[in-house]
Parts: structure tokens; C-alpha cells; sequence
């Protein structure tokens, strides 16, 4: 198996870990305010990092040079992701619409890649992440009577949020172990995640059902933290813009799960959507960088 080969099989791991996220989240929300669930997911994985890092001896704050990508991620990972997300599923959006929309997360990790990481992939790549965007843009729109809805709007402000720490992880990850970046990005928020994590906490009502305690223990150690270490050695390895595409089939694994987990039923819309992006998966993934 060649290296954009490996990269892409390790980039669907990533994916499949962070497929379950949305799901998750909506079973976090029965018990926790979505802004703890937003915010308490990343410090509690802080911890887990602090702990690995320490473990490995390796240390705790990373070279000085690093930083402005380490708030990059930080920005777009810990804190755009989980809350835009969180309010677009607390405001009404279901978790099938949702995974959908965020089927455009590709198409923003590529540009970001041609901006940030010097990338530079074929036309037939463009054209194959062109036609998955377009895709989902007429399921939103016909879903909504042409008009984009607020939690629309926020599942936006996520894939972009996500698109910019992919990218930025991705690319220190190219000298960088992938597990070391995510636990630098973790630890590095501690300071502000664990303040609020706390006064959330306190400040906000809490229903510890057995369904709400897996949703957030899922977030926290999949979604925030174990996800991460396939996906940003696959990006590294893959090319960012090429590996990244193996996003496109989360939403099809997320629409498995919404349907297994939380009985949600959709229409051939959403099915016909799903299967469209995962055509031009396939396409890309035979786009060479």
C-alpha cells in the first residue's frame, strides 16, 4: 500500500469515529445544556491528553513557532465545532439534516488546504468536490423551501470552524505525530475550557440519564480526542485535500446511525444526497494531489 493510499485508510478511520459525533451529541443534550456538552467535552479530553503526554514524556507546551496554528485549531476543533453544532441540533436541526450539510466539510477542508498547505490538486479534483457541494446545497435548499434556516446557517459556521483546524492539524502533522497535536491543542485550552466547563456546570440544570453520560463520554473521548489521531496522520500522509474527501461518506455513516440509535426516519432526499457525495468521493480519491 502506497502513502496517499495509507493516508486515505487512515483518514476513514477518523471518519468513522467522528461519524457517531452528531448522534452523541443529540443523546449528550437529554441531560447536559449544549453549551457544556460544547465546551465540558474538550477539557474532559484535555485531561486525557495531559495524562498521554506526560505518560510519554514528551512536553507539555510545543515549540513557540507553532502556536498561531495550535490557536487555529484550537479555534476551529474545540471550541467552532462542537458549539456551532451543538446549537444548530439544540435550535431543531436534525442529526440526518445535519450530517448532510456537513458533507460540504470537503469541499472548505480543500480550499483551506490550497490556502494554508500549498496544495495543489487536479481540476478533475475540483470538479468532482464542485459537484458534492452543489449536491448538498439543493438538499438544503429544497428541505427548506429555498430559504436557509439558522441552524442551516450554524452547521455552516461548524464545517468551516472544522475546515480550518483540519487543515491547520493536518499540516503540523507533517513533522508532528497526530496524537501529539491534538493533545498540544487540548492541553492549551485547558485554561479556558476547564473556567467554564466549571461554571456551566454549576450554573446550569443536570439529568445524568445512562443515555446523556455515553453521549458525552463518546464526544469527549472519541469525537474530541481518539478521532483525531487517524485523521490527522491520514491528512499528513494522504495530501489534506485528498484524504480529506474521505469525508464525504460521513454522512451516509451518520444517517446509519440517526436511523439505528435514534430512529430518525428520512426521505429519498436525503438518501439521494448521501449516495451523490459519495460518488464524487470516488472520484476524487482517483484525482491525484
Amino acid at each position: 500500500m502506497d502513502r496517499a493510499a495509507q493516508g486515505t485508510s487512515l483518514a476513514f478511520l477518523g471518519v468513522l469515529a467522528f461519524s457517531g459525533s452528531l448522534p452523541a451529541t443529540v443523546f449528550a443534550m437529554e441531560g447536559f445544556h449544549p453549551w457544556l456538552v460544547a465546551i465540558g467535552r474538550a477539557a474532559i479530553a484535555g485531561f486525557i491528553a495531559l495524562t498521554c503526554l506526560k505518560a510519554a514524556k514528551i512536553a507539555i507546551i510545543p515549540e513557540r513557532r507553532d502556536w498561531p496554528a495550535y490557536g487555529l485549531i484550537s479555534l476551529g476543533v474545540v471550541f467552532g465545532f462542537p458549539v456551532f453544532s451543538g446549537l444548530a441540533l439544540a435550535l431543531g436541526a436534525s442529526t440526518s439534516h445535519a450530517a448532510v450539510v456537513v458533507a460540504l466539510l470537503p469541499a472548505a477542508t480543500a480550499a483551506c488546504a490550497v490556502l494554508r498547505a500549498g496544495e495543489r490538486p487536479r481540476l478533475l479534483f475540483w470538479v468532482a468536490c464542485a459537484a458534492g457541494a452543489l449536491a448538498i446545497t439543493a438538499f438544503t435548499l429544497t428541505q427548506n423551501q429555498g430559504t436557509p434556516t439558522w441552524p442551516d446557517l450554524l452547521m455552516v459556521g461548524a464545517l468551516l470552524s472544522a475546515a480550518i483546524g483540519y487543515t491547520e492539524g493536518g499540516r503540523l502533522s507533517r513533522r508532528t505525530p497526530g496524537w501529539q497535536v491534538i493533545s498540544h491543542t487540548l492541553v492549551l485550552s485547558l485554561p479556558l475550557t476547564v473556567p467554564v466547563t466549571v461554571a456551566l456546570a454549576l450554573l446550569t440544570p443536570i439529568t445524568p440519564t445512562p443515555h446523556a453520560l455515553a453521549g458525552f463520554a463518546y464526544v469527549s473521548l472519541i469525537s474530541m480526542f481518539l478521532g483525531f489521531i487517524p485523521w490527522y496522520a491520514g491528512l499528513a500522509r494522504g495530501g489534506i485535500a485528498r484524504a480529506g474527501q474521505t469525508q464525504l461518506t460521513q454522512p451516509l455513516l451518520t444517517l446509519l446511525w440517526a436511523w439505528f440509535l435514534l430512529g430518525e426516519r428520512f426521505g429519498p432526499a436525503t438518501v439521494a444526497a448521501a449516495l451523490a457525495v459519495l460518488v464524487c468521493v470516488a472520484v476524487t480519491q482517483r484525482a491525484r494531489t
